[in-house]
Formats: structure tokens, C-alpha cells, sequence
């Protein structure tokens, strides 16, 4: 950068700057925006006002005003109400959002939450990294939810940040408990309620969806349009959906097992010691015998060989997790409904790392 005293007086050029709008009326400010000329190397330099937004027509105030209006609304919204182009009202919510980061600094975390984001039909994923403590995402990237997708989480973080690391709650998902051990091998692995039924429903789907390829005629009448109902707490159903469900689970002998069968491990949450939540868990897949429910007996396999993540959550003490981890799921499929069809990864980098900071 070269030094006031190598530049010269050049020019004024006037400019017309949007600001903030007084009720009804848009304000519109008028200045004179210098320019130098620079000897030593040889060229015309504007002045530079850190009062205007990275786009030169509008303050950074009002900026502000649009990014916090998007933190509600979806940008044609905002750009009719403001009477702005879309593109407009989408460049300076990224400033807004970017200036949050900034002001949020870098993370530290020590005890972090991993979960996978669906981005868009065929599987495509992105990893998000989350600090359970502070409560925000701190981490949105990956090609898919691969092993070499986590390392970049890892390698962005760094190696003294990683071994501060202490704990770690993940999907029982081999690729990022991998990465996890490989990176931060002090950090205790723990696998949570909601992504353990997460796929117990998944167990109790597929045997609906048995069910209803193996019935013909009449009885399938009973099974069809079922999904919701089977999966749902009872106590989320209204009075329709419960005398549905009944009616579903005294017609079908198997889905009327499987449903009972995943209402009662449910249980294994209430247990404070593994001890006792050990013995459950045995007498509940003792209790699968004869069932013939075979995407049942794959999931108690899955938590037999996960069973040691699964202990730890039980014992631990700090389970402010579990609450979090659902809300910033649901925050996210919010925000990809309103950013439907947008393909800007960085915009909804942006979007899902500071849907949990506070507005500026």
C-alpha cells in the first residue's frame, strides 16, 4: 500500500447512496467521493469509506437493515418490499452474514456435534460441524459424508484446536467416528437418542413397506397412507390419527409388534447407569425371537457393535445436545425450503453458519 504522502489531489466524482428509509419515504444521501493520484505507482486510487456497504450504492447500515429482514423472509420478498433486484438484496445479506462470522471469531470448541445436511435428491450430502457448548454450527462443507470430507473439518480447525476437543456426539456413521479417532483421538464418542431412533423408524418402515407388498386385495387399505401415523409419538397424533393407528395395529398382527417393540426401547433413555440400560437393551432383543422381523434384528445389531457410544451418552452428565442437535436440523430444512432452487453453496454455507448467532 502506498503512503498518504505519495499521493496527490485528483478529482471528485458525486455519488447518490441509498440509507436507511424514514417510515415510507426512501432516503437517498448525496457526497463526494475523491480520488488520488498515486506517484509512486502510477495510478488513480479511490477514496475508501467504511461507512458504504462492499456494494458502493448503499450504507452499510442499510445493509445491515436487508440482512436482518432476510433472517425472516426469503430475498424476493425483502426485494419487493425494498424495491431492490434480487441480486442485489442477495449480495448484501452475504456482507451481513459475513461480518456476523467475523464478529462470532474463530471457533475453539470442546464438545462438538457431527450431523450430515441433504442438500438435493441422489444422495448428495454436506457435512455440518457444530459447538454443543456455545450452541452454533461452526463447520458446513464436504463433497459428500465421507472420512476425507470430515478430515477437512479437521484439517480447517487445526491441530491445537482439534486436541482440545473432549467430546463428540455423531451418527453411528463408521466414516465420521474414523475421522473423528484419527484427529482427535482424546475426544469421547458419543451417539445420541435422536439419531439412534432415527434409525429404529427407519427399521419400523421397512417392515410397513413389507407388509404392504405382501398383502393384496382389501387388507392393504390398512397399511396404505399408514407412514406417518406408525412413526409418530402417540402423543403427537390427533384423535383421526389415533383411531387410525388403532385401527391399523388390530388389523396387522406384524406392525402391531413392531410398533410396541419400538415404543418400548424408548425405555433405554430413562436408565442412568449402563448397567441397568445393559439389561434392557438384552431382554428387548431377546424379546425379537421368532418375530421374523428382520430390519429389526439388523438395527440391534447395529447398536450391539455401537454399544460403547451409546454407554457413554447414558452415563454422561451434559446431554444439552440431544435438544440442539434436533432444533438446528429443523432450522436447516427451513432454510433450504425458502432457498429452494438456489445453487449458491457459499450463500448457504453462510445461511446455515449463522442461523444461530444473534442479529447485528
Amino acid at each position: 500500500m502506498c503512503g498518504l504522502v505519495h499521493h496527490s489531489f485528483y478529482d471528485r466524482k458525486t455519488r447518490r447512496v441509498r440509507d436507511l428509509s424514514c417510515g415510507d419515504v426512501r432516503i437517498y444521501l448525496e457526497l463526494e467521493i475523491r480520488r488520488v493520484f498515486c506517484r509512486r505507482c502510477k495510478s488513480v486510487k479511490q477514496e475508501r469509506l467504511d461507512w458504504l456497504a462492499d456494494n458502493p450504492f448503499y450504507t452499510k447500515r442499510f445493509a445491515f437493515h436487508v440482512g436482518r429482514r432476510c433472517r425472516d423472509s426469503t430475498i424476493t420478498d425483502v426485494a419487493r418490499e425494498l424495491h431492490l433486484d434480487w441480486k442485489t438484496v442477495k449480495a448484501l445479506e452475504k456482507q451481513y452474514m459475513q461480518e456476523q462470522l467475523k464478529r462470532a471469531g474463530q471457533p475453539g470448541p470442546k464438545a462438538i456435534g457431527i450431523d450430515e445436511v441433504s442438500i438435493r435428491k441422489g444422495h448428495t450430502y454436506r457435512i455440518v460441524v457444530s459447538d454443543l457448548l456455545r450452541q452454533r454450527p461452526i463447520w458446513f462443507g464436504g463433497e459428500d459424508r465421507s472420512e476425507q470430507s470430515m478430515d477437512l473439518f479437521f484439517e480447517s480447525l487445526g491441530e491445537k484446536k482439534s486436541a482440545k476437543i473432549r467430546l463428540a456426539v455423531m451418527d453411528m456413521w463408521k466414516a465420521f467416528l474414523n475421522s473423528t479417532q484419527k484427529h482427535a483421538p482424546q475426544a469421547a464418542i458419543l451417539y445420541d437418542k435422536f439419531h439412534v431412533m432415527r434409525h429404529l423408524n427407519e427399521a419400523l418402515d421397512k417392515v410397513r413397506k413389507s407388509e404392504y407388498a405382501r398383502l393384496a386385495g382389501e387388507d392393504r387399505q390398512f397399511v396404505k397412507g399408514q407412514k406417518y401415523h406408525l412413526l409418530s409419538h402417540w402423543k403427537n397424533l390427533s384423535l383421526d390419527g389415533r383411531v387410525a393407528l388403532k385401527t391399523l395395529l388390530k388389523a396387522n398382527k406384524r406392525l402391531n409388534t413392531s410398533y410396541l417393540l419400538k415404543e418400548s426401547f424408548g425405555q433405554l433413555w430413562d436408565y442412568k447407569k449402563e448397567g441397568w440400560a445393559r439389561r434392557f437393551f438384552d431382554n428387548w432383543r431377546s424379546s425379537l425371537k421368532w418375530q421374523r422381523l428382520k430390519p429389526y434384528e439388523e438395527f440391534a445389531q447395529m447398536i450391539e457393535s455401537h454399544w460403547d457410544g451409546i454407554a457413554a451418552h447414558i452415563a454422561s452428565e451434559d446431554k444439552v445436545s440431544l435438544g440442539f442437535v434436533e432444533g438446528l436440523n429443523n432450522k436447516i430444512r427451513v432454510i433450504q425450503r425458502r432457498a429452494y432452487g438456489l445453487k449458491d453453496q457459499e450463500y448457504l454455507r453462510l445461511k446455515i453458519l449463522t442461523c444461530m448467532l444473534p442479529a447485528l
